[in-house]
């Protein structure tokens, strides 16, 4: 019995995709350490942060997982990892009361967020309630529904705009109530790096989504020429930081975030050399875990 609840446990885990919540949590480091360089970061606020975006992320892996298996994008020919609701090892209505109940979680979390960050101010906290209400629906609409727009090749816009700019400027807001222009540029490089790590989730499926009509950006680029898109985004977010900084020096340190730059080239070069998009798979991770060091890098650099 008790083995029984345990293989039940490690499914659902599974089926969260833990190795996605380093990038979720990199968005809201990189909002508060700036918050923190400032004076103006409160702990609460972080921290309730920190749980909507994990909530979010999960929700939105779990969406993914049932959409994909409904609309049969996930299948044998799948390269990436089997996932749950495709193997039959949750079924596709206790995949959908998952997905109800964290986007209940994401909502009941966010609503503390607000109430903790804002009080009284009601126009703000309408502002930031429509902005969470959108998160959750882009997180649920990216691969379910009759209009997935993961399927018509809007995912990286929506990665671009909810997992790096409304993440890392409204975690700053939150905490400092106010926001400054050139924010613009280190919530630019989130969500670029995060908009990678999607792409090279869709280098990997590039093929099987061709056959099961999902567009995505990588699948109407082609290989070849996602792969030039994805140094694109890598080279895009690293030179928003180092914009932001020059713009902003006033310490050596603040070029701490340099020092990940060597384990991004690495892996650009290797995924450059990788002819067969099946063997993709391990960039994804080393992609969420550098972009983790980025943030922490970037972070401790503009701090001190």
């Amino acid at each position: 019995m008790i083995k029984t609840q345990r293989s039940a446990v490690s499914i659902w885990i599974e089926a969260s995709r833990l190795r996605t919540l380093p990038l979720a949590v990199s968005t809201i480091l990189t909002g508060s350490f700036l918050a923190v360089a400032d004076g103006k970061y409160r702990g609460w606020v972080i921290s309730l942060a920190l749980l909507t975006t994990l909530f979010l992320q999960i929700l939105s892996n779990l969406a993914n997982d049932y959409g994909d298996a409904v609309k049969g994008a996930d299948n044998a020919k799948r390269v990436g990892p089997e996932r749950t609701v495709q193997s039959g090892r949750i079924s596709p209505r206790q995949m959908k009361s998952a997905i109800i109940l964290f986007a209940l979680l994401s909502f009941v979390s966010g609503l503390g967020l607000l109430y903790v960050a804002l009080g009284n101010d009601l126009v703000m906290s309408m502002i930031f309630l429509a902005l969470g209400v959108a998160a959750i629906v882009a997180a649920v609409k990216y691969t379910t529904g009759n209009h997935a727009y993961g399927y018509k090749g809007w995912g990286d816009l929506f990665v671009f705009i909810f997992f790096g700019l409304v993440a890392v400027l409204g975690t700053y807001y939150l905490n400092a109530l106010q926001l400054k222009w050139q924010l613009l540029l280190p919530a630019a490089a989130m969500g670029f790096l995060s908009t990678g790590v999607l792409n090279l989730n869709n280098m990997r499926d590039i093929d099987n989504d061709k056959a099961s009509g999902k567009y995505t950006v990588a699948s109407r680029l082609g290989y070849g020429r996602a792969r030039i898109y994805h140094a694109a985004l890598v080279f895009l977010a690293l030179v928003s930081a180092l914009v932001y900084v020059l713009l902003d020096y006033y310490s050596v340190w603040n070029f701490l975030f340099l020092l990940s730059v060597p384990l991004f080239t690495r892996d650009m070069i290797q995924i450059f050399k990788t002819e067969d998009n099946a063997l993709l798979d391990p960039y994804l991770k080393r992609l969420a875990l550098s972009t983790l060091l980025f943030s922490l890098l970037f972070g401790v650099g503009v701090c001190l």
